[in-house]
């Protein structure tokens, strides 16, 4: 994985375990891979991989069944879309419409865009 200088590696890999279980590679109550097998997959320490999980079971997104391992809590798919959705209408969409109108860009140019991407 090639993470960004812009946000911490551990938080890096907490939004790529969310966007597998938005993309439905883990379900509620599938088991995930274990911190170390993350760590070892993603190729990075497992004290940062501990960090991720840490994260995500805080936000009840995961959850930690003793001895064996770790699974995706009921409702975490809806909770990551309803997050990500709020933050992408309140913080992203903002940018984007501010640029757009110093560059003078309309929505039909941004549709026309889009439609072509779609073929």
């Amino acid at each position: 994985m090639n993470f960004e200088n812009n946000k911490a590696i551990y938080e890096q890999m907490a939004d790529r375990l969310c966007d597998e279980i938005i993309a439905g590679t883990y379900k509620a109550d599938d088991r995930i891979p274990s911190v170390r097998e993350y760590a070892v997959m993603l190729q990075v320490n497992t004290n940062t991989a501990v960090k991720a999980y840490e994260l995500l079971s805080r936000k009840e997104i995961i959850y930690n069944r003793r001895g064996l391992g770790y699974f995706v809590s009921a409702g975490a798919r809806e909770q990551i879309m309803t997050a990500r959705r709020n933050t992408f209408l309140k913080q992203s969409l903002p940018s984007i419409f501010r640029e757009m109108n110093l560059l003078g860009i309309t929505m039909e140019e941004v549709e026309k865009e889009w439609n072509k991407t779609q073929q």
